[in-house]
């Protein structure tokens, strides 16, 4: 079914459907009981636009066709092109991880993958874009390497450069003079 440009179809709308009440809600600082007592429903889009002055509404009207006329232009470009597009936002996002002092070898690592799992999982589906982005995958996998390799030897070579108990000199035990070395009344 066609709901393109040329399509008898309508389009589709969008309702979101209810979402399930929720008994927590889980933050970095752990999970947090959700009081089910406090929940009212969210106000519908056409409330929020009717509480609106009529400036304000005419700034909705034109936000929405803004949105329209950027959805059918990114309708219109083919979807290669785009997840390309995306492709090279996540090689950006790894060679910058990749780039921090210390290198973030963790998130680049995220990058990288989500990069491989998209060109590994599409070949001959990302046009005349896939040899590109082939090779960027490649050489980031390289540089990958080559900076966890040089990030491994510098914490070695660190570490190596910090005594440790078992480098550090050892005192030798030097006796403690007797009473009768020291020439002390009462020895020997």
């Amino acid at each position: 079914m066609s709901t393109g440009p040329g399509s008898d179809a309508p389009p589709v709308e969008h309702t979101p459907a209810k979402e399930p009440a929720m008994s927590s809600l889980w933050t970095p600082g752990g999970e947090h009981p959700v009081d089910q007592s406090q929940d009212t429903p969210a106000p519908s889009a056409e409330t929020l636009v009717e509480d609106l002055g009529p400036e304000e509404r005419e700034q909705v009207k034109a936000m929405a066709s803004e949105m329209a006329a950027v959805r059918e232009q990114l309708a219109s470009v083919p979807a290669a092109v785009v997840v390309a597009n995306h492709l090279m936002g996540l090689y950006e996002l790894g060679t910058i991880h990749l780039s921090q002092q210390p290198p973030n070898l963790t998130e680049a690592s995220v990058a990288i993958d989500a990069l491989g799992a998209v060109v590994d999982k599409l070949p001959g589906r990302l046009g005349e874009a896939e040899s590109t982005m082939r090779d960027a995958l490649n050489q980031i996998r390289l540089a990958y390497v080559a900076v966890e390799r040089a990030s491994r030897e510098a914490e070695v070579s660190t570490e190596a450069d910090v005594p440790t108990e078992a480098d550090a000199p050892t005192e030798q035990a030097v006796p403690e003079p007797s009473a009768a070395e020291d020439g002390e009344p009462g020895a020997g």
